[in-house]
């Protein structure tokens, strides 16, 4: 004869602090509104499909007017929300004017998933000019800086939400030659991360930064431009390849969603074992 003991209290508060009982069974954006950056292709292109899917209202940014308008085409032919801005995220007035799409266009604004980035010019740092180094930084970091500066008050407004960097593993856990502006502009963006999350985390904000290892996109082929190249970098990855674009936007979902509703601060890495992987 078997009996079943009861729910201790302890439990029962623990399974009632768990958000939302039917959040599995359950979009997990519905009723929010996200930018996204770096849109036109690559994992930007794989998130904004993947958040449309899962309910929110998404307003697309890149450079690359003709994408955008394609991608945007896909989502509302899909029966989701979207429309597009293109321009620089390095230029003030265009984070500026992308917040007030979001409010303008679907009242509010709960995500922002900041991915833009660029490679730049490789080579070692004597050879580097200045402009090649700013160029780099302007997009990569001072980007992040403006879209927080404008995202975060209408986030605010919105009673909270996510705020997400794609920042990389280049920098953090492993060095990689020729990337020196690259690798410094991702590494400041973890150091933006921890500081927003703390200045904001009693707001019901949460700031985390996503680190991608080696993924099949445009900015990956141009670091590993030929098969052999390809083959070498997936080689140093544990699991032996590398990401498919809509595996990293899975976890920038995570990220977004009340899945992670106790997650701030957070350098997430999302590296197919590159980090740990040392034979």
């Amino acid at each position: 004869m078997t009996t079943s003991n009861p729910v201790s209290s302890a439990q029962s508060s623990l399974i009632s602090a768990l958000p939302n009982n039917h959040l599995f069974n359950s979009l997990l954006l519905k009723g929010k509104v996200a930018i996204i950056t770096g849109a036109s292709s690559g994992i930007g292109y794989a998130t904004a499909q993947l958040f449309a899917r899962q309910g929110a209202a998404v307003v697309l940014a890149a450079r690359r007017q003709a994408e955008l308008v394609q991608l945007v085409a896909e989502i509302r032919a899909q029966g989701g929300q979207a429309v597009a801005l293109a321009g620089d995220v390095g230029h003030e007035a265009f984070a500026q004017q992308l917040v007030e799409l979001a409010i303008r266009q679907f009242g509010r604004l709960d995500i922002a998933f900041n991915n833009a980035a660029i490679l730049g010019t490789m080579g070692p740092v004597p050879e580097m000019s200045l402009q090649q180094w700013n160029e780099v930084m302007q997009t990569n970091l001072t980007s992040a800086f403006l879209a927080a500066k404008y995202q975060l008050p209408a986030i605010l407004t919105s009673g909270g939400g996510s705020l997400i960097f794609t920042s990389t593993f280049v920098g953090y856990t492993a060095g990689m030659p020729g990337i020196a502006a690259y690798a410094a502009s991702k590494a400041g963006l973890i150091g933006l991360t921890k500081v927003l999350a703390t200045e904001y985390g009693a707001q019901k904000i949460r700031v985390n930064a996503l680190l991608p290892g080696g993924t099949d996109t445009p900015t990956g082929r141009e670091f590993a431009s030929t098969p052999d190249a390809l083959e070498f970098i997936a080689s140093l990855h544990a699991l032996k390849r590398m990401a498919n674009p809509a595996e990293i936007a899975q976890s920038a979902l995570y990220l977004a969603s009340d899945l992670s509703s106790f997650t701030t601060g957070t350098a997430l890495l999302v590296d197919g074992g590159i980090s740990i992987n040392h034979v």
